[in-house]
């Protein structure tokens, strides 16, 4: 299973949400450094390493933005400990305008 459908599996099975956005920003950030050893020449952009998410979830009702972010980071941990490297997030409660 893809990283990026782990991510989608977990979110799903964990906020049912009405709506599940999950996508895979890894080619944007093409020559960034990431540290460690393996990175001296800078990110080639392949792989699963940068992701943007976006969700509208009952379970955000009453949730401030902070908490939101929060629980998806927990969601997500082994792959936040893992090769994931940055996860935006745009988290809402069903009815509240989304920001694009």
């Amino acid at each position: 299973m893809t990283i990026q459908a782990e991510i989608e599996a977990k979110l799903t099975e964990a906020l049912r949400p009405e709506s599940l956005v999950v996508v895979n920003e890894s080619h944007l950030h093409a020559g960034h450094h990431h540290g460690g050893s393996d990175h001296h020449g800078g990110f080639d952009g392949s792989g699963e390493t940068h992701f943007r998410v976006r969700v509208v979830s009952a379970a955000f009702a009453e949730r401030s933005r902070v908490e939101r972010h929060r629980l998806v980071n927990t969601i997500l941990k082994a792959e936040l400990d893992g090769s994931v490297h940055a996860l935006a997030i745009e988290a809402s409660a069903p009815g509240e305008p989304t920001r694009r």
